[in-house]
């Protein structure tokens, strides 16, 4: 079977991985077609080609880049009369115009289609993305969506095709794996990593959190943002500057040598009104490093983490402080907990897995 992926997420180096997953099927032609920058709010999204074993990827030009409703390619139908795929897989939400562009165009061309979803709160948009996200949802062949919770807004909203939860990407097990040894004379590290320092993440909770544990102990801080200065400030009212670091954006080529310096991994993401976690991928990165985790109870994070990590209620600073400063005195309790993480990757989260998985919709879509 043809299948053509189009995938403005497939830029980032370590997420190619499940491309190279998918491909090694011996019944999948892959193409993947990518812009040669995505213009993010937290800075430009460019092109890293680390793993493009047995697919072709190929990078075509986008109008209004960096507008994630409006943004499309506009060499989609020669690129779709060229390759003539059996199948489109559109790694895109469905209200967009890059969706319903793309499910027009293909099946026009006689090609079966599929959406994927992050989405994971009930929102209503305004015309016509109202009008394009209906008709995306009456005439697309398949749904993939990424949490629980995004299965039941669709179909919520009225989808009543066929649906699977199937996360965006898993994780490489063999790039993000245990270092050979912690030195465990350097103290208690404790990391946050996000690629935006924004106010849902949290990240002003774990520095109250840190600011009265005993002992030895650091803070690493990676992604920029609106919040960076005030988090600095924060830091320096709580008295603690000195043992906090800002690392700002760590590629994702970087982040398993960040995460594996880490002796727990906190995301502390809390619930807006517009805004609730979807999937928290730096826990599964964490996770496969043997590094404990601890996680607020904002969206997927609990389904993510299972019985391999710590939860607390979101925005309950004392709860956060203590778990960790239980893990900052239990080395063995840290020990188990990465072992179990990383077992539950192994067992639920590698790429291979998710590659599997989106295979197993290509053909229960072609059948």
């Amino acid at each position: 079977m043809k299948v053509l992926l189009l995938s403005k997420a497939c830029l980032v180096g370590s997420y190619q991985t499940k491309l190279e997953a998918i491909a090694r099927h011996d019944d999948v032609d892959l193409t993947v077609i990518v812009p040669p920058v995505w213009l993010d709010p937290a800075g430009p999204v460019k092109l890293e080609r680390a793993h493009t074993d047995g697919y072709r990827l190929l990078v075509d030009p986008i109008r209004f880049n960096g507008q994630f409703h409006t943004y499309y390619f506009p060499k989609l139908k020669q690129r779709l009369t060229q390759l003539q795929p059996d199948l489109v897989h559109i790694d895109e939400e469905p209200y967009n115009l890059a969706t319903w562009l793309a499910m027009r165009q293909a099946q026009r061309k006689g090609a079966k289609t599929l959406f994927f979803s992050w989405q994971n709160i009930v929102r209503q948009y305004p015309f016509p993305f109202s009008l394009l996200e209906e008709q995306v949802l009456a005439k697309v062949d398949y749904g993939l969506v990424g949490n629980q919770a995004s299965a039941e807004v669709w179909r919520q909203k009225g989808y009543a095709g066929p649906l699977r939860v199937i996360p965006q990407f898993g994780v490489d097990a063999t790039l993000f794996q245990p270092p050979s040894q912690r030195d465990p004379g350097r103290g208690f590290v404790i990391g946050c990593a996000n690629r935006r320092l924004v106010p849902e993440k949290g990240v002003d909770l774990v520095l109250r959190a840190v600011a009265e544990l005993p002992g030895v102990w650091r803070l690493h801080i990676a992604g920029d943002g609106p919040e960076r200065p005030s988090l600095q400030n924060l830091a320096h009212q709580l008295g603690i500057a000195g043992r906090v670091q800002f690392d700002g954006v760590v590629t994702s080529a970087q982040m398993p040598g960040y995460l594996q310096q880490l002796d727990v991994l906190v995301l502390a993401s809390r619930t807006l009104p517009n805004w609730k976690e979807q999937f928290g991928r730096v826990l599964v990165e964490a996770m496969a490093c043997e590094v404990a985790v601890v996680g607020s109870h904002s969206g997927e994070i609990p389904n993510v983490i299972g019985d391999a990590g710590l939860i607390f209620p979101e925005e309950d600073e004392a709860a956060l402080h203590q778990q960790l400063r239980t893990l900052m005195q239990s080395p063995s309790l840290r020990d188990e907990l990465g072992r179990n993480g990383r077992t539950r990757i192994l067992n639920h989260y590698t790429q291979e897995q998710i590659a599997d998985e989106t295979v197993g919709v290509y053909r229960e879509i072609l059948s």
